[in-house]
């Protein structure tokens, strides 16, 4: 059996807006392997939900060209029967926002069940209570025979997530994406679901997709890292490689933002990811954030060049990057 559990060739959604279509994942091509965690990170706006949603097939209006192969089946061509049968079974996600993601007028014990009535059918009513019991226990929920009986509103932020996470896993799925699943937890809260998800890794030899903007998450979770700018991938590299060496001025300004100890300023990265009406189509997409990097310094169409085994970076700019307040000795260090 091959290790390599989800490919994805040549990705690209794109929506309506007005008269055309605009591209929000961009020609993305990524692997995922079985018991690997592939971090995806970039700002709000740089595609990586619409790469989710993608690999999900939940966009309801959107074209999708392109490969995505879960195992034999190639997810863009798939029917609805077809992904009806996947979805909640061998592909599942985790969602950011739980309280939107759950029915307000159904019990928890219900919600959850319904997925094994829809994928495990021969189950009898004993057989999905004590498995739901054993979901809600195994996610870390207390008193679990109260819990099954509650409703959403009644259960406090970390345990709608922890709920969501038990539908998701319910039934074992060999690709997990997991969707910002940390957002407006408590930091003690937080590490007890990325703790959870990193055992059910192990445990169910699942492939998991961890979509976030917090790189300490994707340094303490991640086996791979993919870094989204746009709509497209500009890196990508095991999470080691990623965060002793990168490359990427989008990468570099990325890390540089995050706060350390006894750091007087905080790095700021210039403009903001453009909308995607107005999403440059050509050239190197973050030229206009790094204007002090010289134009000529920039492919005209980039592309992704393997640089050292596994470790893959967008266009020629990362060789001539430097930030402006160390000067252009910093230039050689980053390319190094």
């Amino acid at each position: 059996m091959s290790n390599r559990l989800l490919e994805i060739e040549n990705l690209t959604t794109s929506f309506r807006i007005g008269d055309g279509y605009y591209a929000a994942v961009d020609n993305v091509s990524l692997t995922v392997n079985r018991n690997e965690v592939l971090g995806i990170v970039g700002e709000s706006g740089s595609g990586k939900s619409a790469l989710a949603f993608s690999i999900m097939r939940l966009h309801n209006r959107a074209k999708i060209e392109g490969k995505i192969n879960l195992e034999d089946t190639d997810l863009v061509k798939a029917s609805t029967n077809e992904l009806n049968k996947l979805r909640g079974d061998s592909l599942s996600m985790i969602f950011q926002d739980p309280l939107t993601a759950l029915n307000p007028l159904m019990e928890i014990g219900a919600q959850i069940g319904e997925t094994l009535v829809l994928h495990r059918p021969q189950m009898s009513k004993k057989q999905r209570y004590d498995r739901v019991i054993e979901l809600l226990n195994l996610v870390g929920i207390p008193r679990p025979e109260h819990v099954y009986q509650q409703y959403p509103h009644e259960l406090s932020g970390g345990m709608r997530q922890r709920v969501v996470i038990a539908i998701a896993i319910a039934n074992k799925p060999q690709l997990l994406i997991a969707d910002e699943p940390t957002t407006a937890l408590d930091v003690t809260i937080q590490a007890q679901i990325l703790d959870l998800i990193h055992k059910l890794k192990e445990e169910m030899d699942a492939g998991i997709i961890l979509i976030t903007h917090d790189l300490g998450v994707v340094a303490e979770m991640a086996d791979r890292v993919a870094v989204m700018y746009a709509g497209e991938i500009v890196e990508v590299a095991e999470v080691h490689t990623l965060f002793e060496n990168p490359l990427h001025p989008y990468t570099r300004s990325l890390l540089n933002s995050v706060p350390t100890e006894g750091q007087d300023k905080l790095h700021v990265i210039q403009g903001i990811v453009p909308s995607l009406k107005n999403l440059p189509r050509t050239g190197c997409r973050f030229a206009a954030r790094i204007p002090w990097i010289d134009e000529s310094a920039h492919e005209e169409n980039p592309v992704l060049h393997e640089v050292s085994p596994g470790h893959y970076v967008r266009c020629t700019c990362h060789s001539k990057f430097y930030f402006p307040e160390e000067g252009k000795e910093g230039e050689a260090n980053g390319a190094s």
